[in-house]
């Protein structure tokens, strides 16, 4: 394509399409970058410039883009079976294969698999689920959802409800206003103070501890949380304290809620973070993204034998009122099922955890620029938050949305990262390479640089 036609897509792109978390003030003047084509870590824009996508999409191009099988799975698929529906007495065979993988990776009972279409709708499977499952147990007053501050677990509205993004709550929406509750961030460089990271835990197990104490332990039905958080600023929780709240929630017959959205399919090297690398055994997680690459949308809430045993029960003319036309598409399905078999044959657990740790050392390096107040996150999902001041971590003022004045520098220098305000948040495919990370690297050194230098000049100090 030619500058002419990428014009002609902004102009019908203004005067047609909703988009994703479009902000009113300016969609008016500012151009979305026209994505056309992409091959392993990288994108090429409608006018033939090519960027390396540090954003892996949304989290989730985890494989690459661009793969031939996958291509030729989901063709095949198409030809034998484009759809059938996964209701009631039906199913399909990408779809039942699909749950016997997911259950075989999925830790400890974690064996019943209900296939959804992304990563919102399997929160809110599992809400509904979490309800069902309290009344079928005959408590009906166990309903209340313990979140946190930060978390975000979607968008539909038991999701957006759940999260704790203050961004995605603005006023004008309305959200579920009485059975869910945010717990303070765990965001440590922002708000442990003058504590030790040990004494941060320590406090929020407690105000969890008084959470409980205040709703009533036979009134709390589940904690919802990300084992890194992710949109709310890739924050890795202190130590200890999930694994904490996890035994809490085990003492006091609350359900534990892992959302492994993000974090799932290799994000830290693993299938599942939970167990493997916070030793928490989750009673439901939920998952999508990385469960297809992105190459179709997906998702899964798995919950253990133990929660499908309850509401399974036989006797009480039960049935589980949850369903999606999409959810199970067995060409989703398909793409699912040719993803998880190139992660195995190609290793590509093993090299997130050469690659991630790698990644991690050399965004460190950027901690030298005086913008940089805090490098934090794992593997192959980071964040750099810019400071107007790094001695006393006075951030910008926030509506000058420092992250997007980076970011902007970034794109001009053929390099996607993801603005969050005062943030920039990555997650590189995992078949990234030593010297993509460099590349990486570079370029956000030299982008950091150059708005820091507009920033001087527009008088933010």
């Amino acid at each position: 394509m030619h500058t002419d036609d990428t014009l002609a897509l902004h102009a019908a792109d203004r005067a047609h399409q909703l988009r994703a978390y479009q902000p009113f003030d300016t969609y008016l003047t500012d151009s979305p970058l026209e994505v056309e084509r992409g091959a392993g870590v990288r994108i090429v824009d409608t006018d033939g410039n090519e960027y390396i996508d540090a954003v892996g999409g949304l989290w989730c191009t985890n494989i690459g883009l661009g793969r031939d099988e996958m291509a030729d799975a989901i063709a095949d698929q198409v030809r034998k079976l484009a759809y059938a529906n996964n209701f009631t007495d039906m199913g399909t065979v990408p779809a039942v294969q699909l749950c016997e993988k997911l259950a075989s990776l999925a830790p400890g009972s974690l064996n019943k698999v209900f296939l959804v279409t992304g990563g919102s709708t399997a929160i809110d499977a599992a809400f509904r689920t979490i309800q069902y499952y309290q009344n079928c147990r005959g408590l009906p007053e166990k309903r209340h959802i313990i979140s946190r501050v930060d978390s975000y677990h979607g968008s539909t509205y038991a999701a957006v409800s759940i999260g704790g993004k203050p961004g995605d709550h603005p006023p004008e929406f309305d959200y579920i206003p009485d059975i869910i509750h945010h717990l303070q961030s765990p965001n440590f460089y922002r708000h442990g103070g003058d504590r030790t990271e040990q004494q941060f835990a320590d406090d929020l197990v407690a105000e969890f501890d008084a959470k409980v104490a205040e709703l009533g332990a036979g009134k709390v039905a589940a904690f919802f949380a990300e084992p890194i958080m992710g949109a709310g600023g890739v924050v890795p929780p202190p130590d200890n304290y999930l694994k904490r709240i996890w035994q809490r929630c085990k003492e006091l017959d609350i359900l534990y809620v892992s959302d492994e959205v993000v974090t799932g399919f290799g994000r830290l090297g693993e299938w599942f973070a939970s167990e493997s690398v916070f030793g928490i055994q989750p009673d439901i997680i939920t998952s999508a993204k990385g469960l297809t690459s992105g190459y179709l949308p997906l998702g899964a809430t798995i919950i253990t034998d133990e929660i499908f045993d309850t509401i399974s029960e036989a006797g009480h003319g039960r049935y589980f009122a949850v369903g999606f036309t999409y959810g199970g598409h067995p060409v989703s399905c398909a793409a699912a099922l040719k993803n998880i078999e190139i992660f195995e044959r190609e290793k590509l657990l093993d090299h997130v955890k050469d690659v991630g740790p790698y990644f991690m050392e050399q965004l460190e390096t950027l901690a030298d620029l005086p913008m940089v107040g805090d490098v934090r996150g794992s593997h192959l999902m980071a964040c750099l938050e810019f400071v107007a001041d790094s001695e006393t971590k006075r951030p910008y003022p926030e509506d000058i949305d420092v992250g997007k004045w980076v970011s902007n520098e970034a794109d001009a220098l053929g390099l996607i990262v993801r603005p969050i305000v005062n943030l920039n948040v990555m997650s590189p495919a995992l078949v990234v390479t030593r010297d993509d990370i460099d590349l990486i690297v570079a370029k956000l050194r030299e982008s950091i640089q150059r708005a820091h230098v507009k920033l001087e000049a527009a008088g933010y100090r």
